[in-house]
């Protein structure tokens, strides 16, 4: 049995939203050959097992396939390490070095456009449309979609289905929110799914930061045996 905590990411001002995550502090217990299926089990779009708390050492899981990189699970995990006191201060997914720091806004992560996985992002007329949009079907390519809110203020209104990963809707996409800042080369505020925000701020280095609220959902059991 290992320990399983459940956090929601990047939850919004109104306690709404907030991408369900799922993280084994630890990780290192569970055979790397179970973990792809124990991410299908679990069915949150990411699941992180932190391989070695000190040096940050994470790697992270949608149902269908390993990430080098996602934004969600390295904030979530960012805010647990903060929460339980362990000591590393950089994250170390298999995509590189992620810094992190914690302020009155939320938890933030630093990442490097490059390392976002190539996805469709396609600018809408407006926020209606983006809440109309009709998804692809399961395994077909992913889209992420989105509209300004506000041009001015750099508020976005957007959705993400990574249908080609195994999951139908993401309700926050932290990974999509570097990606924009990238592209888009601006602070921005991104309102996702039934209720999340995102913030975005692009770095002087060519980096973006993210960040937002977390909020612990609950700590249980979970049987990493093989079944």
């Amino acid at each position: 049995m290992s320990e399983l905590t459940v956090l929601r990411v990047f939850v919004g001002p109104d306690g709404r939203g907030g991408n369900p995550l799922g993280v084994f502090l630890d990780g290192s217990r569970v055979a790397p050959e179970r973990r792809q299926a124990m991410a299908a089990d679990l069915g949150f779009s990411e699941t992180v097992f932190v391989d070695d708390a000190a040096e940050g050492a994470i790697r992270i899981f949608t149902p269908a396939a390993e990430l080098p990189f996602a934004g969600h699970p390295t904030v979530g995990t960012a805010w647990l390490f903060h929460e339980t006191g362990a000591p590393a201060t950089i994250l170390r997914p298999p995509a590189g070095e992620v810094r992190f720091r914690h302020d009155a806004e939320g938890t933030w992560v630093r990442a490097d456009p490059a390392w976002i996985h190539s996805f469709r992002r396609d600018r809408l007329a407006s926020p209606e449309a983006v809440d109309e949009f009709v998804p692809p079907h399961m395994g077909e390519p992913g889209i992420y979609v989105w509209a300004w809110i506000d041009e001015a203020g750099g508020v976005v209104r957007a959705r993400y289905f990574p249908t080609d990963l195994g999951i139908a809707e993401d309700e926050a996409t932290g990974a999509a929110a570097v990606a924009m800042g990238g592209d888009l080369g601006r602070d921005l505020t991104i309102r996702q799914g039934v209720g999340s925000e995102i913030l975005v701020r692009p770095q002087p280095d060519g980096t973006v930061e993210i960040g937002g609220r977390v909020e612990l959902v609950e700590r249980r059991d979970h049987d990493t045996s093989a079944r």
